[in-house]
């Protein structure tokens, strides 16, 4: 039987149109994602209404209106919680949704707090600090070479090749610089120059699986310090990618590392796990998404699990049932 789904989303054009630059909007959805995702969501036999951002959303719960399923990929426009603002408007009124709980959306982007959790789940990840000022910037005890990043914030935003710092005298240039751009704390890690990782997961529970381990390889074109957010979005001519099935050593850790970071910050129905080599080849955690892209072409989560065999129309049919099954149980 289909179900009643509203569609949550921010949406690029809207904020342009307000005057947010195109990096203040780098999180966002296109109209494409948003028809792309309706039009699956109807094939698979679901009546699908488009509801719009958080607020828009909040509206309309408050006067009385309720759908079966909220899919939420509404990111949130401002605060170090804003991923968890839909996903608790739909709890406070009893409103399913799709994807992880207010505590993992607002944990999991914060990239310091989420590396302390993995930490202390005895999980690996490199050494780090947050920097709030030059003095602590001045002050690192890490050794080169560092990589730095904001604190909060997705899409790569922040990331580029400056984001590698080789000598100890431009450490607070480029600390200086993110500070100055994003008005956050940055994060300063031990770099990681080995291979590049992502992990793509659906389910809950025992149920949950990976669908995919992909290697995303640097052209001669791109940055080759990170999976930045120019490599990301002139993927066709900087990236390429590649499956890493069994028997590859590192698939085996790759899928197991993440399925236990995916367990350990509470993901819910579908996430992207980053992950990279350090310099003995080991995987480290990078990061989560736990509201992965959906764009039917070019999100990294789609990317692998059509070099899986898995079609659009069935991911997000896996991650709705994922979901309806949390509340139907």
């Amino acid at each position: 039987m289909g179900l009643f789904i509203g569609l949550c989303y921010d949406i690029k054009e809207e904020y342009l149109q307000i005057g947010l630059s195109a990096t203040d909007v780098m999180d966002f959805e296109d109209e494409e994602t948003i028809i792309g995702l309706e039009n699956t969501l109807c094939g698979l036999g679901h009546k699908v209404e488009r509801i719009g951002n958080g607020r828009e959303l909040a509206l309309r719960l408050v006067k009385g209106d309720r759908w079966d399923l909220i899919f939420n990929i509404a990111e949130g426009l401002k605060g170090r919680s804003r991923e968890a603002q839909v996903p608790a408007v739909c709890e406070l009124f009893a409103q399913p949704y799709t994807f992880s709980d207010p505590l993992t959306c607002a944990l999991t982007l914060d990239k310091a707090m989420t590396k302390r959790v993995v930490r202390d789940f005895g999980l690996p990840t490199a050494p780090f600090e947050v920097v709030s000022t030059s003095e602590q910037a001045i002050a690192i005890s890490l050794p080169m070479p560092l990589f730095l990043k904001p604190i909060a914030e997705g899409s790569s935003k922040g990331i580029t090749e400056k984001s590698l710092v080789k000598e100890s005298q431009d450490l607070v240039a480029v600390y200086q610089a993110l500070q100055e751009e994003f008005q956050q704390p940055v994060l300063v890690e031990t770099f990681l120059p080995g291979k590049e990782i992502a992990v793509g997961i659906v389910g809950n529970g025992n149920q949950a699986r990976v669908i995919a381990v992909m290697e995303i390889i640097f052209t001669k074109k791109a940055e080759i310090a990170a999976y930045t957010a120019l490599n990301k979005d002139k993927y066709l001519e900087r990236v390429s990618y590649r499956l890493l099935t069994d028997p590859e050593p590192l698939a085996a850790q790759a899928r197991q590392l993440a399925l236990d970071v995916y367990h350990s910050l509470g993901c819910l129905d579908a996430a992207r796990v980053e992950l990279r080599g350090d310099v003995t080849g080991e995987l480290q955690f990078l990061e989560v998404n736990p509201l992965s892209g959906i764009h039917p072409i070019n999100s990294d989560l789609v990317i692998m699990a059509r070099l899986a065999g898995i079609e659009y129309a069935q991911l997000i049919g896996e991650i709705v049932e994922s979901a309806w099954q949390r509340y139907k149980g």
